[in-house]
């Protein structure tokens, strides 16, 4: 699903009018109804439902969506937040619909004296402003606002929490924005839904279709996209019947350390569910029954260290490598990574301690092997490639990055971001708060070598990785939930993610 800026969305609206063709009050209507739809089955109609609507296109949908609720027999009130007489065509149209056809009583608040007193469970419908803003909110529009977001209901955003910017936030007023515990948003979700900072506005965010025009939608460039399960059934190879382990490679793995072996059994595992034909585990010398006894399935090369890596040895008999878990960042480590990317010319996953290494390193970025894959979370990233004020920023940052050194980046997060050199970012739809567990990230880097190793490419086998890790951690989730939910939980459900990628099941 590609992700627009919210000017490409407004010219794909424009296409839609022309083209279906339909009326803008037809299609502002469409949305309406499936507003209305999503509401009445998430709240019975026992609740009263309270419209704060504005002078745009975005109030003339919450006008429509409180005719609609009432003609199921909700108790709907509307009020005009008046911060313009200048109101949309569209506007006028459902300000006159709702007046004629129901007995809703349109009241105006011209001044924050007259906000309403509103009951202990009613569920209010944000409909001030939508994503053409351009500006922080300020004004009565913020008053309004702020007299929401300190209200004990339930808010539902329409397409977009008002106030909140379509993609960078860095210079608005977080004061002046809506905080929604829903955002129905309409056909594409917003840049801004992908940034961790923009949580507390946008709550949980639900996609309405609204049957935009294909051939727009499908023509519009955007470097930004957002992860399907289409895509990704789509990528992963059929298995032959006269298939062997040698058909699906033979991974490396090089990690652990003194107490922290752990890191390496997690990630090997984890490469064996995902498909290896093969994988061997360089580890440090001591290391030996701790993994012998894990992972039957696995091989070892022991390091001349006991208790780190030293070297890395010949990595060309492998068809990939992974590198990181657990291996620490002591000086003999360093030079042995350092070493490493100087030789090795196979597909490459650098995860934890190794980009630790790198970011003490920075000169030894230039030796990164082309189209090498590093997986760091938030904090590794900062360390690496630079403080950060904001997601946005952070994420301009990643693509930079990527194209600096021609590698695919996995920023690791509740939506994941795959940047490839060639400047293109993928989000991820998948995976719980559950997975923020030591060694889930372990376990993403065994799975990513494993589809290395099948003759993947570095960018296919970045998105089936983190698909189908985030999937397997939500099977897991709805077993046991976020509090217990470890790494090895991951590990389990990886065949059944594969099963309902296959399947083409969403449940």
């Amino acid at each position: 699903m590609k992700i627009f800026r919210c000017d490409q969305i407004k010219a794909i609206d424009e296409y839609t009018i022309r083209n279906e063709p339909v009326a803008s009050i037809d299609l502002m209507e469409r949305a309406a109804g499936k507003l209305a739809e999503w509401i009445a089955g998430k709240f019975n109609n026992s609740c009263n439902i309270i419209v704060f609507a504005g002078p745009g296109n975005n109030g003339g949908d919450g006008l429509a969506l409180a005719r609609l609720l009432s003609d199921k027999i909700y108790k709907t009130e509307v009020y005009f937040v008046n911060i313009s007489s200048n109101t949309s065509e569209d506007w006028k149209i459902n300000k006159k619909r709702l007046v004629t056809e129901t007995i809703i009583a349109l009241k105006t608040i011209e001044n924050i004296n007259q906000f309403p007193d509103i009951a202990p469970g009613s569920v209010i419908i944000d409909a001030i402003f939508g994503s053409g803003l351009s500006r922080p909110a300020s004004g009565l529009a913020s008053e309004v606002m702020r007299k929401i977001n300190s209200l004990d209901s339930v808010v539902i955003s329409i397409d977009i929490p008002s106030g909140l910017f379509g993609e960078d936030n860095s210079g608005n007023n977080p004061e002046s924005i809506i905080k929604a515990d829903y955002t129905l948003t309409f056909q594409f979700p917003k840049l801004s839904f992908m940034l961790p900072e923009n949580e507390e506005y946008t709550g949980i965010w639900v996609l309405l279709d609204i049957g935009l025009h294909k051939d727009i939608t499908d023509s519009t460039e955007t470097p930004y996209s957002y992860l399907e399960q289409e895509l990704i059934r789509k990528l992963i190879k059929p298995r032959s019947k006269f298939s062997h382990k040698g058909t699906f490679g033979h991974g490396l793995l090089i990690g652990g350390s003194y107490g922290k072996m752990g890191a390496v059994v997690l990630g090997a595992k984890a490469a064996l569910r995902t498909g290896i034909g093969l994988v061997t585990c360089h580890i440090p010398s001591d290391g030996d029954i701790i993994l012998q006894s894990a992972i039957p399935e696995a091989m070892v090369i022991h390091d001349k260290s006991p208790k780190l890596i030293s070297e890395t040895g010949n990595t060309e008999s492998f068809s990939a490598v992974g590198v990181g878990p657990g291996i620490g960042t002591a000086s003999e480590t360093q030079q042995a990574l350092y070493d490493l990317l100087q030789k090795c010319s196979k597909p490459l996953v650098i995860d934890a301690d190794a980009i630790n290494i790198l970011s003490l390193n920075k000169k030894w970025l230039t030796k990164l092997p082309e189209d090498s894959i590093l997986t760091p979370h938030p904090g590794e990233f900062s360390r690496l490639a630079g403080m950060t004020k904001s997601g946005y920023e952070r994420l301009l940052m990643q693509l930079q990055f990527s194209e600096k050194y021609k590698c695919i980046v996995v920023l690791k997060g509740a939506h994941t971001s795959v940047t490839t050199p060639d400047r293109i970012i993928l989000f991820n739809s998948t995976g719980n708060p559950g997975m923020a567990t030591a060694g889930s990230g372990d376990v993403l880097t065994g799975m990513i070598l494993s589809l290395l190793a099948q003759g993947y490419d570095p960018v296919s086998a970045s998105l089936i990785g983190v698909y189908v890790h985030g999937l397997a951690g939500d099977i897991a989730y709805s077993d046991s939930g976020p509090e217990s939910l470890i790494a090895s939980d991951i590990i389990k459900n990886i065949g059944a993610a594969f099963n309902k990628i296959k399947k083409g099941s969403n449940k």
